[in-house]
């Protein structure tokens, strides 16, 4: 288990959260994407931490390990983004990915949070499992909630339902 450290957002880590972000979508998996295709990123507050929204990091030894929102989106509903982890953090042992996804688990439950929906690239072999195993289900476009705020790149979708 990791000795990392679940926070809110605190924006003096804004640079390094976006340096993660982008050093693995285009660096590490070749998505054309950048900082400034992302204006959430600099600016997480008006953007992730509303309502039912927030936005976490992991961090180890004072350093952004890794990354996870929600946008609220009405109807007891929130969207799952900016699930991010180092390539150092992956994996059982470091269970960063794991401790990320506990903490949002725990924040819908306590604000009444129904579901949470996600869209995804095809690239993202690995996070695909990581969803599944820990109780998401994979659906159709057709499925998300009109308010889902969908990605272009997004083309694998999923949902975690808490009236299990």
């Amino acid at each position: 288990m990791s000795s990392t450290e679940i926070i809110e957002y605190d924006l003096q880590y804004q640079q390094e959260t976006i340096d993660l972000i982008v050093g693995i979508q285009a660096g590490e998996f070749g998505v054309p994407i950048t900082a400034e295709d992302q204006p959430d990123l600099r600016n997480v507050h008006a953007f992730y931490q509303q309502r039912n929204g927030n936005f976490w990091l992991a961090i180890d030894n004072n350093k952004v390990v890794g990354t996870i929102a929600l946008i609220d989106i009405d109807n007891n509903q929130v969207a799952l983004r900016k699930m991010f982890v180092h390539p150092d953090y992956r994996g059982k042992d470091k269970a960063v990915a794991w401790q990320l996804m506990q903490e949002v688990f725990a924040w819908c439950r306590l604000k009444g949070v129904k579901e949470i929906f996600l869209g995804t690239i095809s690239q993202f072999q690995a996070a695909h499992r990581f969803y599944e195993k820990n109780g998401f289900r994979e659906i159709k476009k057709e499925q998300l909630p009109p308010a889902f705020p969908a990605m272009p790149l997004d083309i694998i979708f999923y949902t975690y339902s808490f009236d299990k």
